[in-house]
């Protein structure tokens, strides 16, 4: 056989493999988003636990024009900014969360929002929201 019908078998296999694990994975809703790193992990984490969001917090929010929804968006789009954050403690780890966020008035005014949540073992806690420089 020769070189050039070995290659046009190899790809022609491999082209009804690919259509084939479309059509499989295509039609079942899996995506390839997958929460690998450390920041994805934190923010999946606190994501799947019951959130409480302090008064201050719902102030802060309330003075800015601003609701829950871009706290939502922050632990969805946001970037946990371990730096800052304290993973050391034994009781709940205290985390960090910086990303951009658009009043609702002016959605051309994007301002750099962070969030201190306090993460322990059944719930999230909002513990602080506030613009970063």
């Amino acid at each position: 056989m020769s070189l050039l019908k070995r290659f046009a078998f190899y790809f022609g296999g491999f082209g009804i493999g690919l259509v084939l694990l479309y059509f499989f994975i295509g039609g079942s809703g899996a995506s390839c988003e997958y929460d690998y790193g450390p920041g994805a992990r934190t923010k999946k984490n606190i994501r799947l636990k019951e959130r409480v969001i302090s008064e201050n917090s719902l102030r802060f929010l309330k003075n800015n024009q601003l609701d829950t929804s871009a706290i939502s968006y922050l632990l969805k789009k946001g970037s946990v900014l371990f730096s800052e954050s304290n993973t050391e403690l034994d009781s709940c780890k205290v985390y960090v969360i910086e990303g951009n966020s658009a009043s609702k008035e002016n959605s051309d005014s994007i301002k750099k929002l962070k969030i201190k949540v306090e993460n322990c073992n059944s719930i999230a806690t909002i513990r602080e929201v506030f613009f970063s420089e």
